[in-house]
């Protein structure tokens, strides 16, 4: 289901809401996945063909990618109290730059957790 989903937020170019706009069933057959677009209420956008979405299964894939890249990222900066207090740091030393603690921080985990383009 998580291919499809993301499959439909390339096509929207957005997240929709997947509880009102876009509602998602998966009759699973044989213990085999079958998602399916059940209810597509997105004003303005037609519903997608199988084959329209089958086109965007490489930006399906990157969104995914990316999805875990930014959750790595989120865990390897730490919590935003120590951000804050390194970033209070460069402040008082004038470094708020590249060469202050929490960018070279920030850099170092964006270097080691690169996204996809």
């Amino acid at each position: 289901m998580n291919n499809l989903t993301n499959k439909i937020i390339a096509y929207l170019d957005r997240t929709p809401d997947f509880n009102s706009e876009v509602i998602l069933q998966d009759d699973m057959i044989d213990g085999v996945s079958n998602p399916y677009i059940k209810e597509w209420n997105v004003d303005g956008v037609a519903k997608p063909t199988d084959a329209q979405l089958d086109a965007l299964d490489s930006q399906a894939t990157t969104l995914k990618n990316n999805e875990a890249i930014r959750a790595t990222r989120k865990a390897a900066y730490g919590n935003i109290g120590d951000q804050l207090d390194l970033l209070y740091k460069d402040i008082v030393a004038n470094k708020l730059d590249t060469t202050g603690e929490w960018a070279k921080k920030i850099k170092a985990v964006k270097d080691a957790n690169a996204k996809e383009e």
